[in-house]
């Protein structure tokens, strides 16, 4: 079973996400900060991780780049208009809104779970 970490303030995108990866067969932490995100990474690496960009005024990018360091593939998921400049930064980019069935592709090939 593949593990997903969903790291975003947003309480109820957390559990969109949640539900729709573990309807997918998905183990899913959840973490509302980078702190949170940093302490559910040391209790158990995930096979991806969907990281918010913006986390209530936190930038998201030095755990990013810890998690990149580490190998953990990761997907931003982002409300900005211009998901252009974050292309580069990690392995997927997801805009919000966004329809679940594009979270669960994205996170199964970041994982390497086939369908």
């Amino acid at each position: 079973m593949a593990r997903a970490l969903v790291v975003d303030d947003d309480a109820a995108l957390r559990l969109l996400c949640r539900v729709n990866l573990e309807l997918e067969g998905f183990a899913v932490r959840e973490a509302e900060s980078v702190a949170a995100a940093e302490a559910a990474v040391a209790a158990e690496r995930p096979d991806v991780v969907l990281l918010d960009v913006h986390l209530g005024g936190e930038r998201a990018f030095d755990l990013l780049g810890r998690l990149r360091e580490a190998g953990i593939p990761v997907a931003l998921v982002t409300g900005s208009v211009d998901i252009a400049e974050y292309r580069d930064a990690a392995d997927a980019v997801i805009a919000k809104p966004f329809e679940p069935s594009e979270l669960v592709e994205t996170a199964r090939r970041l994982a390497r779970v086939s369908s």
